[in-house]
């Protein structure tokens, strides 16, 4: 059994979805409630930072995702602020519209952007590990689809020629940054 070290309901879905063979149980569940200060510079350290405190305060294995959004023209932002970039308690849309009123002035062949997941695995015996997956895109012009959660409708994948939001659960799992950081934590769990 694993603990998720996450409060995000979008990503629990994507790992039960994505590691089907895999026992986990919500941080909440393990009788975690408190926060975690994600004061990390990467995504590796906040991962990091959030797997810790959920494996020493519940004594079992723990798995954390740190992921987020990192724009070119931007700079590499909104990076690992991405879930707070249009505030505390902002919405779905507000991040995806305070990225697109940032990108407006931007044109086509500079909005480049990837999506970076990295799955940090610590355990009480003193293990720690992490796996990071990414996928590349571009910033679209405007929202496009439902699916998915955080700045997926604006997220284009060229090769596939959609956004996150429009992709289902299966096609979106099979190239996204979680989805590849997870097959390299689920092969490196396999070869143990």
């Amino acid at each position: 059994m694993l603990v998720i070290a996450t409060g995000n309901m979008g990503k629990l879905k994507e790992f039960r979805r994505i590691l089907p063979s895999f026992s986990f149980t919500t941080m909440k569940e393990a009788g975690f409630s408190g926060d975690i200060e994600e004061n990390g510079k990467t995504f590796e350290e906040n991962a990091l930072i959030k797997a810790r405190a959920v494996c020493a305060a519940t004594g079992k294995a723990a798995i954390a995702d740190d992921s987020g959004l990192t724009v070119d023209a931007l700079g590499g932002a909104p990076g690992i602020y991405s879930a707070r970039y249009a505030g505390e308690g902002a919405s779905d849309r507000d991040l995806y519209q305070k990225l697109l009123r940032e990108m407006e002035s931007v044109p086509e062949g500079e909005r480049t952007a990837a999506f970076v997941s990295v799955i940090a695995y610590v355990t009480p015996e003193g293990e720690e590990k992490t796996f990071r997956g990414e996928c590349s895109g571009v910033i679209a012009h405007a929202p496009h689809g439902e699916n998915g959660f955080g700045y997926d409708p604006v997220f284009f994948v060229p090769e596939i020629g959609k956004t996150f939001g429009e992709m289902d659960a299966e096609e979106k799992n099979a190239i996204s940054h979680r989805g590849r950081a997870l097959a390299l934590f689920k092969a490196y769990m396999e070869r143990k």
